[in-house]
């Protein structure tokens, strides 16, 4: 005869220890900020007032188990999706750079970026100074004019022209399409991702571009 397991049968302080932990994770942590914290914290408690009456109700604990599973998946869902992790996934043809047809010159932005930073706005900043990188790319010549260029496609053009480019590009162009258009908080951090590429398109080599 197939011996059966028992039923998984989950408490309500066990419900809350296991969601407390899922939650709690690295990636989660990274992806909210306050309000998101406090909203994970209502949610919670409604999963685990939740569990409580169904395992209180049904004698198969398997279906308590299954409840949290999904119930978290949702929350995490939601978490993600208010940080603006998920979404960074939409259509590229809204990422573009330059948001107008004529932009500004690289000293001009990089200006702009500069003062944003001064006020605290790394926001700001960020957007500002990866603008100034691509226009600098645009006068020098390494990456051609053209309107709706997204940041990740100005990583590649450039990257065929002077491959050493992609290292400082790419977390760059990662840090603006977060912070622009994933609502990801602009930090200090970033910036300096932000400005290391700037300073990578100020300093190639125009000996690069032609053997590029």
């Amino acid at each position: 005869m197939v011996q059966l397991e028992p039923p998984v049968d989950i408490s309500r302080d066990d419900a809350a220890q296991e969601a407390a932990k899922e939650l709690a994770k690295p990636a989660y942590g990274q992806a909210g900020d306050n309000l998101i914290a406090r909203a994970i914290d209502k949610v919670l408690t409604w999963i685990t007032d939740m569990l409580a009456d169904l395992t209180g109700r049904s004698p198969d604990g398997n279906a308590g188990l299954l409840m949290l599973v999904g119930l978290i998946v949702l929350v995490v869902v939601v978490v993600l999706w208010r940080a603006g992790v998920l979404r960074t996934t939409r259509s590229t043809k809204s990422q573009v750079v330059f948001e107008t047809g004529k932009p500004r010159s690289a000293a001009e932005y990089r200006a702009q970026a500069e003062a944003e930073v001064a006020g605290g706005n790394y926001a700001g900043a960020v957007r500002s100074r990866f603008r100034a990188c691509v226009a600098e790319l645009t006068e020098r010549t390494v990456i051609d004019e053209r309107p709706g260029r997204t940041a990740y496609e100005a990583v590649a053009d450039a990257g065929r022209v002077v491959p050493a480019l992609r290292e400082p590009l790419q977390p760059a162009a990662l840090a603006f399409t977060e912070v622009v258009y994933g609502n990801r908080p602009g930090t200090p951090e970033r910036y300096a991702q932000v400005v290391a590429a700037d300073d990578a398109a100020r300093h190639v080599s125009t000996r690069q571009l032609v053997q590029g």
